[in-house]
């Protein structure tokens, strides 16, 4: 028989392995997970009413999956693409009478631009007085020989050699009309008009009225419109990860991101910023303007069921990266495993699940009442 100072010590350790297989229950899921992911980590479940999260600032949003995931951001420069920029050149000396556009107008192809007094426009307009004068007896000289080699008076080279003399006449006159038309000019008024060639926005306008110009003279410049082309500086550790056709994303001053694609990625490290260039092709949108510094975000394809959250909603629980799901009870601590950062979100590779709710605001909030747990 087992002696009686035996039997407190047989309960206990009964009672101990009673405890021990309790254990073996299958684990919950979703809300419950949750909470046992908390338990599991040392920190208790928090309590708080619907009023309670929304008191002291607490959102949740749902966790998404995702198509493509950031990789990094560069800075980045935007400009119009090398065939995009025109510049509009005074074909003749003159001075300039008046100016129809300023920097930052949008245009049209063929849109007047300035007003050009030219003297050697007069000379144009003499030149196709004399050319039109020529023509006209030209052509009666043509006719007159034309018929009398008919009828057999003169000889029929006599005839050519006149026909010949009429197209040289209508050569020249179609040549000064050319030159006229070129230049949109006014013989008759002394002037001509610069158009624009493209349709754009003037980037560049150097000229006002009263400004002498040459044929050196750049006038205006206009940048094409629809489309940009922007230029990174790509770090060597990224070189393997961003290839051409991946997407790339920019801000625009409407708040909104303007989305583009990398067109060619170097192949070649400059020593000294040890980075390769990166070209995009980024369309035009409000509030993205030529010229200008902007942060360029890559984002490369993402696996089946990859997800990323905002970064404001992970935060660090006892050294581990960790975000709060939402419970039944309130909310609860979930460690997770964190993957990329870029434009704002952190890559999850594992501790969370599409669907899951968790707090995107308010988490300063929670981590400090966790704390007291």
């Amino acid at each position: 028989m087992v002696g009686n100072w035996r039997q407190p010590l047989l309960l206990a350790l009964l009672g101990a392995l009673a405890a021990c297989g309790g254990n073996d229950a299958a684990p919950a899921d979703g809300n419950e997970a949750a909470t046992s992911n908390a338990a599991a980590a040392g920190k208790s479940p928090l309590a708080l009413s619907a009023a309670e999260l929304s008191r002291i600032g607490v959102t949740f949003a749902p966790v998404e999956s995702v198509s493509e995931l950031p990789v990094a951001t560069v800075p980045a420069t935007l400009a119009p693409p090398p065939n995009a920029r025109v510049a509009v050149a005074a074909v003749i000396p003159g001075v300039v009478t008046r100016t129809m556009v300023v920097e930052g107008d949008s245009v049209r192809a063929g849109q007047p631009l300035a007003i050009v007094a030219a003297r050697e426009m007069f000379t144009l307009a003499a030149g196709i007085d004399q050319a039109s004068a020529r023509v006209a007896v030209a052509r009666a000289n043509d006719r007159r020989l034309g018929q009398l080699a008919r009828e057999g008076v003169i000889a029929g080279s006599r005839a050519d050699e006149a026909r010949a003399a009429l197209r040289e006449a209508e050569a020249e006159l179609n040549e000064q009309r050319r030159i006229v038309r070129l230049v949109n000019g006014s013989p008759n008024r002394g002037s001509y008009t610069l158009t624009a060639p493209i349709s754009g926005k003037i980037t560049a306008a150097t000229i006002t009225t009263g400004s002498p110009v040459s044929e050196a003279t750049s006038a205006y410049v206009i940048d094409a419109q629809g489309r940009y082309e922007l230029t990174a500086q790509l770090p060597e550790r990224l070189l393997g990860q961003v290839r051409p056709g991946m997407s790339v994303r920019v801000p625009a001053a409407s708040g909104d991101d303007v989305r583009g694609e990398v067109t060619s990625v170097g192949s070649v490290i400059d020593p000294q910023t040890r980075s390769a260039t990166l070209r995009a092709r980024v369309p035009a949108s409000a509030g993205v303007v030529s010229g200008r510094a902007v942060s360029a975000t890559l984002y490369a394809p993402a696996a089946d069921g990859a997800i990323a959250v905002p970064a404001a909603a992970v935060t660090d629980v006892d050294g581990k990266p960790s975000v709060f799901v939402r419970t039944p009870q309130g909310a609860a601590v979930r460690t997770v495993a964190t993957g990329d950062r870029a434009d704002g979100m952190i890559v999850i590779r594992s501790g969370l699940r599409a669907g899951e709710q968790i707090a995107v605001a308010g988490v300063s909030e929670l981590k400090s009442i966790a704390g007291q747990n």
